[in-house]
C-alpha cells in the first residue's frame, strides 16, 4: 500500500522553510519511516515521471525545502540513532537523516560524554539529512572543519528507487571519472566537473569535484540533487578536557581584521573565530533591555566599535590559559581593549557567552519582524560568501562600499576565522527589500573573482541557484547538469534546487 497522500490543508506548513519563501506547493506528500518506503515512494513517482521535493526538518535559509509542484517527502519520521562504536578508525555512530541536531548530541552526551559530533550550526533543530545535504558547518569550523570532513558512509536511494552504499576510502573516481553501482546491480558512469573548487575553508557551492575524489563527497552538498540520504555514518571526536570562551573588544572594524588575521597565525589554533560589527552588537544591546531573560548581556566597554568570540579547548589548564595570554597579547599588539576580555571558564559562563553569540542572528530577526508590520513584503537577506585568507580585508571593503553606495542599513556577523560573515541587510521599505538582490549579485560577482564561494554553508537551494553560473560560468554549470542527468536523467529530484526553476 502506498504512503503517499493527497495534499491537502493539514499539510501547509510543509510548504515552507525557515528561508519564508512563498509560493509552496505539491499535489501530494508522503513521511516514510525507512529506506524501504523512500524506494517505493521513488520508484512510484519514477514510473509516473512525477518530480519530488525532499525535506526534513525546514530550518534551512535557501527554500531547498520548499516544492515548486509534484510531490513532497518529508524524512522527519526517519530518526533512529544507532549504537556509538570504536574500531580502529576511531568512533562512529549511525544514523538516520531525520535526526536532530539537539537530540544526537543529547544521545552523545548520555551514552558517552566522552565524544562529541563536531558541526556547530546555530540552528540545533536542523536535521542531519540537511546538514549533509548543504555541507553545514557554524562556529567550530575554524578548528574542526563542516560536515563533509566527518561523514564517512552514505546510504542513498537514487531518483529510480535503487540505493548505492558508499563507505569513505572504498569508492574513489578515477581522475574525474566516476563508476557507481547500485545495489540493485545498475551501473551509472559519471563524468565529474572539471572545475577546480576555490582555495576556502568553508563552501557548499555545487557539486564537489577534484581529481581521485571520494564518491561520499559527490552527495554531500548536493542539496537533494542527485539521491535521497537514507543512513549515515559520523565520526565522532574525542572531547577536551577544558573548555573556555573569550570575548574581545575593539574600538574599529580594521582593529579586529588586524586581530583575527595574526589570531589565525599563530600556534593558539582557537575552535571558532565569531566577529559582531558595531550594528550588530547595538541591535542586541536594545533588545536586551527588553528581554526579560537577558542574563548574557553584561555593560560593553564604551567606545566599542566591534567585537569577536573565540573559544579554547584544550586538556589542560596551562595549555588553555598560556594561548589565553598570548590571545591577549595579540590584543594589545593590534589596537584592541585587553584589560576589558570577557572570560567565561565555568559551564556557566560558557553557555551564556553561546547565548549572547546566539542572541545576536535572534535580535535582527524580531527586528525585522516588528517592520513587517509595516511594511510586510519585506524580508531579511543575508550573505552566505566565503574568501581566501589574503582577501579577508578586500572583502570587507567590498561589504561597506556595496551598503553605502545603496544606502543600505545592515548589521554584520559570523565566522570570521574562515573570511565568512553574515552580512544582513535590513530593508525598511519594500523598495529597498527589491533592490537587494542587486547588491547580492554583484558581490557574488567579485566574491567569484577573489577566488571565494558565493555559499559557504547555507547550500545553493532555490534562492541562490542564480549565483552558480555567476561562480562557475557556463561550462562549470553544463558540468554540473550533466552530474544530475547521469544519476537522475528525468531530473525529479528536488527541481530548482541549483539550477533554478528554468534549469538556468
Amino acid at each position: 500500500m502506498s504512503i503517499i497522500k493527497p495534499m491537502t490543508e493539514e499539510y501547509e506548513d510543509y510548504l515552507h522553510d525557515e528561508s519564508r519563501t512563498g509560493g509552496g506547493r505539491a499535489d501530494s506528500i508522503s513521511f516514510p519511516g525507512s529506506e524501504e518506503e523512500v524506494s517505493a515512494v521513488m520508484k512510484e513517482c519514477a514510473e509516473a515521471g512525477t518530480s519530488v521535493t525532499v525535506q526534513g526538518g525546514r530550518t534551512g535559509l535557501t527554500a531547498a525545502a520548499v516544492p515548486y509542484g509534484g510531490h513532497l517527502m518529508n524524512l522527519s519520521k526517519m530518526d533512529r540513532i544507532g549504537d556509538i562504536e570504536e574500531d580502529e578508525r576511531g568512533a562512529h555512530i549511525k544514523v538516520q537523516p531525520g535526526v536532530l541536531l539537539e537530540k544526537l548530541n543529547e544521545h552523545i552526551s548520555v551514552k558517552r560524554p566522552d565524544l562529541f559530533f563536531p558541526p556547530d550550526p546555530t540552528e540545533t533543530t536542523a536535521d542531519i539529512g540537511g546538514m549533509i545535504a548543504c555541507n553545514a558547518s557554524g562556529a567550530k569550523s575554524f578548528r574542526y572543519g563542516a560536515v563533509r570532513d566527518h561523514v564517512t558512509a552514505l546510504r542513498v536511494v537514487l531518483a529510480d528507487g535503487g540505493t548505492v552504499v558508499l563507505k569513505r576510502g572504498e569508492h574513489r573516481a578515477d581522475g574525474r571519472k566516476l563508476k557507481l553501482t547500485a545495489e540493485n546491480g545498475q551501473h551509472y558512469s559519471i563524468g565529474l566537473p572539471t572545475y577546480r573548487m576555490p582555495d576556502v575553508a568553508k563552501n557548499t557551492s555545487g557539486y564537489y569535484a577534484a581529481d581521485d575524489m571520494d564518491a561520499v563527497d559527490l552527495f554531500i552538498g548536493s542539496n537533494g540533487t542527485l539521491g535521497i540520504i537514507t543512513e549515515a555514518e559520523l565520526e565522532l571526536l574525542k572531547k577536551k578536557a577544558l573548555d573556555i570562551g573569550l570575548m574581545f573588544f575593539f574600538a574599529g572594524e580594521e582593529c579586529a581584521l588586524d586581530f583575527t588575521d595574526a589570531l589565525r597565525k599563530s600556534d593558539i589554533r582557537p575552535v571558532s573565530i565569531e566577529y559582531f560589527d558595531r550594528h550588530a552588537l547595538e541591535i542586541l544591546a536594545e533588545r536586551s533591555r527588553n528581554d526579560q531573560d537577558s542574563s548574557y548581556m553584561r555593560e560593553m566597554p564604551a567606545g566599542t566599535g566591534a567585537a569577536i568570540f573565540t573559544e579554547l579547548q584544550e586538556d589542560s589548564e596551562d595549555e588553555v590559559y598560556d594561548k589565553l595570554e598570548a590571545a591577549a597579547g595579540i590584543v594589545e599588539e593590534t589596537g584592541g581593549d585587553a584589560d576589558n576580555i570577557w572570560v567565561a571558564d565555568t559551564p556557566s559562563a560558557m553557555r551564556n557567552m553561546l547565548d549572547f553569540r546566539h542572541a545576536v542572528p535572534e535580535s535582527v530577526n524580531a527586528l525585522i519582524d516588528v517592520r513587517k508590520r509595516d511594511h510586510p513584503g519585506i524580508a531579511k537577506l543575508g550573505t552566505d560568501m566565503s574568501v581566501p585568507d589574503d582577501r579577508l580585508k578586500d572583502v570587507f571593503a567590498m561589504y561597506r562600499k556595496g551598503l553605502a553606495e545603496y544606502g543600505f542599513e545592515a548589521a554584520t556577523w559570523g565566522h570570521i576565522g574562515n573570511n565568512h560573515v553574515h552580512v544582513n541587510i535590513l530593508p525598511r521599505s519594500e523598495e529597498e527589500f527589491g533592490r537587494e538582490h542587486e547588491l547580492q549579485a554583484k558581490w557574488a560577482e567579485e566574491i567569484a573573482a577573489m577566488g571565494g564561494a558565493v555559499s559557504a554553508e547555507h547550500g545553493v537551494g532555490k534562492n541562490k541557484a542564480f549565483m552558480l553560473g555567476i561562480m562557475y560560468g557556463k561550462k562549470g554549470l553544463a558540468e554540473m547538469k550533466a552530474v544530475k542527468a547521469a544519476l537522475d536523467p528525468k531530473g525529479l529530484l528536488c527541481p530548482g534546487n541549483l539550477f533554478g526553476a528554468d534549469g538556468e
